[in-house]
């Protein structure tokens, strides 16, 4: 039995309101008796316009080594290289009808060259991918419509393990499909589905198909974005998660601000808080996150957090252990302020945190441009002192030593855009069209590197 995350997607449109639970007889419906019996329906006909259908379409690139007897005799290249089309269907939801935002997973639009987002009326709309997160598999889209609802956004923070809630999506590429179910547990985390985990636990079913869709609550307000579910070979068994609202919507404006999300750094290493653990410190607590160690100078040390600390609540709320006060840290942003609860000596100790900078100056290059693969890029300077995206490394036979890339090279522009950071020449790639020529500072001389 494996963890599998949905292949197809549903994305949702949300606003800011409170959460607040409520009972299904709560929602009334007058059948044709006249009398009064609980539904769904009054609540759904207001949130599922919110949900949408997403269709991609792109090309994945496989590599394969070419056997040593062929390169011998015929002297073909090391490797060849497939590109194969793909499709795929799902779902998503509007979380601002103004500005034409539609949230879904990463996974469902990743390498995607094109995405189409239909709306519940039919009307179909190119969309635009401003960003993602693959390691908390969150992406933002952003269409051109008028007319538009939103779903509005619940704190998921106040969600408790037994509130009733609503999954719509389009499973299997079935268009607006609606299962209901309760909350089975909150802040589970070492699925091994993300990098960053906090997950709801609903027994709402999920199938393939469901990935980026809305998890609603009673009133109709977001409180997940479904992502994977648990079950043998991808069915349902009552076992689904789903991205916090209130997680989603820190990376979705980090990524509606910046293009990319700036994680915040707390500065500490743990881990789990548990019988053995608490007995050991003397601590009564079983749950939180115990601090092994603090970097120097880190937001942590910055704030007082001493080895030896167990953090046991996160702006009040209270936390299950490590990883999911890691990934709530890590979706907050860099420069966010953050009240930590501490448990030191045994007593509770609230410290105020201002996050540090989370966000890799160095990256891979194929995650800004397949043609750039096997090139390391980070920030920094050309020898006149400029700032630009210095070329650390290049493997030989590469993509990028194709391209013409060397060590030490500074890229210095995109089509004649100027670029001083890796992020702004990610957006400079993003929107060129077409030939792409690099402008690289090479020692004292000026190059053009072309990319078709």
């Amino acid at each position: 039995m494996s963890f599998r995350q949905c292949l197809l997607a549903s994305a949702v449109i949300a606003s800011s309101v409170s959460f607040s639970a409520t009972s299904l007889a709560a929602l009334p419906f007058f059948g044709n008796d006249k009398q009064e019996v609980p539904s769904l329906a009054p609540m759904l006909e207001e949130a599922t316009p919110a949900v949408v259908s997403i269709a991609v379409e792109g090309t994945q690139t496989s590599r394969q080594r070419v056997p040593e007897m062929f390169k011998y005799f015929f002297g073909a290249p090391q490797e060849q290289v497939q590109e194969r089309p793909f499709r795929g269907l799902g779902s998503g939801v509007i979380i601002d009808a103004e500005k034409g935002y539609v949230v879904t997973n990463n996974h469902v639009v990743a390498n995607a060259d094109e995405i189409t987002v239909q709306l519940t009326d039919g009307r179909e709309f190119i969309a635009k991918k401003l960003g993602a997160d693959e390691q908390s598999d969150i992406a933002l889209l952003k269409i051109e419509a008028e007319d538009i609802v939103a779903l509005p956004l619940a704190d998921s923070d106040e969600l408790r393990v037994g509130d009733f809630v609503v999954a719509i999506g389009n499973p299997f590429g079935l268009s607006q499909t609606v299962t209901s179910g309760i909350v089975s547990a909150l802040g589970r985390s070492g699925l091994n589905i993300g990098g960053y985990e906090d997950f709801i636990q609903t027994d709402a079913a999920i199938n393939r198909g469901n990935s980026g869709g809305a998890l609603v609550n009673l009133h109709g307000e977001l409180i997940g974005i479904n992502t994977a579910i648990f079950g043998p070979n991808g069915g349902n068994v009552g076992i689904g998660f789903a991205i916090p609202a209130n997680m989603m919507k820190n990376l979705t404006d980090q990524i509606a601000e910046f293009g990319e999300v700036r994680r915040g750094l707390l500065g500490i290493l743990g881990s789990d808080v548990d019988a053995g653990l608490a007995e050991a410190l003397n601590a009564e607590v079983n749950m939180g996150a115990f601090v092994s160690e603090v970097t120097p100078e880190s937001a942590a040390d910055e704030a007082g957090i001493l080895a030896g600390d167990i953090i046991i609540a996160v702006n009040g709320r209270r936390l299950n252990g490590f990883q999911e006060l890691r990934a709530k840290i890590a979706s907050m942003g860099a420069g966010a302020e953050v009240e930590l609860t501490v448990v030191r000596k045994g007593e509770e100790i609230a410290l105020d945190v201002t996050l540090g900078d989370a966000t890799q100056t160095t990256v891979t290059a194929e995650r800004i441009h397949p043609a750039l693969e096997g090139a390391t890029l980070a920030n920094g300077t050309d020898a006149g002192g400029n700032n630009g995206v210095v070329v650390s490394e290049v493997e030989a036979g590469s993509p990028a030593a194709r391209v013409g890339l060397q060590n030490d090279d500074v890229i210095v522009g995109v089509n004649r855009v100027r670029t001083n950071t890796v992020p702004e020449f990610r957006d400079a790639l993003d929107n060129a069209k077409g030939v792409i020529a690099l402008n690289v500072r090479r020692g004292g001389s000026s190059v053009f590197l072309v990319i078709r």
